[in-house]
């Protein structure tokens, strides 16, 4: 089935080396290099949540045990991974924690004070664990991933610093900074990778080439800032586009067939279970679609993850909000509906008068919109979605609807990710959004395993 809609590595199955996942989320990567042909020994992850997604989407439901750890890496020694492994060779992938990194880590750390400072957080220091475990179980091929963010981790790039480790340690290392649009994924989210492999495999690491290509008249708008990165000799500048390739897959293209949840401001809220099954709003309209359904073989009519947040006093200004919309249009909404109640209801716009106050309370969102300049956003459906974030585990603000008045829900979040259909996110709403708005595409994902896979068989 997985055949019918995505080619497999060239490499043969035989051949390629089982895959420990650490920092495994609920398995976008592993799902990805499962996908190209890879068997996932073992994930680990701090998250309890995030371990059953990922056990139950790569191992149980195909009636496989599966090794996957709930566990702090740095009490939890590479020797657990090694009984796994009973002697086989292995490749170690992975995405340490980037909340010292990114600028929204950064920004909550200092809005903790007490001199929570990016540069003294710990999970800056993950990738040391990370490298260490890789080490100890003498990997084959190294996948590390993180945010574009962590070459400015104060004076230190990351990214370089791990190739020179890697380097010094027996591996060819590169590193790039790759866009999931690129890949087929309806998002642009730009990612930092590196490959390592080991000297002995006499091969060098390199990326995959763009499937996609963006709308005519930007290709390489966002890569033209790369060009400054090729001072660090570690540096691979990211594949250029070439040859006929399909445009940028847009938010409209993916969501479209999937089930109406809730039409108008007006219309009743239902809180939908995550594992209630609604119908196909239409047979698939294009590619994509047909891929979100196919991909992992499990083919069906009917479609779950449908939670969306309950935000009464918002779903009017959503419906109002025009597509690429952000938070100080929202207010001006939100001020316009507040001055039409007011001369409805004859109340007059008093800041002294309780009346006004307690009505401008219900309706106007309190944040400065100073300050909070993209908290909101409504998806454009004719682009591909803005990068998705764990904060979607807090609100979806961010993410509004491009055709009803709320936030994304939990399947089309996973939908702007490619995670599949049939990959399925039993837990709470809030823990569904935190783990896709972490996770590591799968088709981009997938692109990397499928080029590692054919480096390493020599083709």
């Amino acid at each position: 089935m997985l055949q019918n809609c995505l080619p497999l590595s060239k490499a043969g199955l035989d051949t390629l080396p089982p895959v420990i996942d650490l920092f495994s989320g609920c398995g976008g990567l592993s799902f990805g290099f499962q996908s190209a042909g890879f068997d996932i020994a073992a994930g680990l992850d701090l998250s309890e949540a995030a371990v059953h997604t990922s056990a139950y989407n790569l191992s149980w439901r195909n009636g496989k045990n599966g090794n996957h750890i709930c566990g702090d890496i740095t009490t939890i020694g590479a020797d657990v991974f090694s009984k796994i492994l009973d002697g086989r060779d292995c490749i170690v992938i992975g995405g340490p924690p980037c909340q010292a990194y990114s600028q929204i880590g950064k920004g909550k750390l200092k809005s903790l004070g007490l001199g929570r400072s990016h540069l003294n957080d710990e999970r800056g220091k993950l990738y040391l664990d990370f490298l260490r475990t890789a080490f100890e179980l003498d990997a084959k091929a190294i996948v590390m991933e993180n945010v574009p963010e962590a070459i400015y981790y104060g004076n230190t790039n990351i990214a370089e610093t791990v190739c020179e480790i890697l380097e010094n340690s027996g591996y060819n290392a590169k590193w790039t900074v790759l866009n999931s649009a690129d890949y087929g994924v309806p998002q642009t989210r730009e990612r930092l990778f590196v490959m390592a492999i080991k000297k002995s495999e006499k091969a060098e690491p390199s990326f995959p080439e763009p499937t996609h290509r963006p709308p005519e008249g930007q290709a390489g708008i966002y890569k033209q800032r790369l060009h400054r990165l090729s001072a660090f000799s570690h540096f691979e500048q990211p594949p250029d586009y070439r040859g006929e390739l399909k445009p940028w897959v847009t938010v409209g293209e993916a969501l479209s067939d999937l089930p109406t949840l809730f039409p108008t401001s007006k219309s009743s809220y239902r809180l939908y279970d995550l594992n209630i099954l609604l119908k196909y709003k239409t047979p698939p309209q294009n590619d994509y679609q047909k891929l979100m359904r196919e991909w992992g073989g499990y083919m069906s009519e009917y479609v779950s993850g449908h939670g969306f947040r309950k935000t009464v006093r918002d779903f009017p200004i959503f419906e109002r909000m025009k597509h690429d919309d952000n938070y100080p249009a929202a207010v001006i909404i939100a001020e316009e509906m507040l001055e039409e109640i007011c001369s409805q209801k004859g109340i007059p716009l008093d800041p002294c008068s309780s009346e006004y106050q307690k009505l401008r309370k219900k309706t106007v969102p309190p944040y400065d919109p100073e300050k909070f300049h993209d908290k909101w956003k409504k998806l454009n459906p004719d682009k591909p979605s803005h990068t998705l974030v764990a904060h979607l585990g807090v609100d979806t603000y961010s993410h509004i609807h491009p055709w009803e008045p709320r936030g994304i829900s939990v399947r089309e979040a996973a939908r702007l990710q490619s995670f599949p259909d049939s990959f399925l996110f039993q837990c709470s709403m809030g823990d569904a959004f935190t783990q896709i708005g972490n996770a590591v595409p799968p088709l981009l994902a997938r692109a990397i395993a499928v080029k590692l896979a054919d480096i390493l068989s020599g083709r």
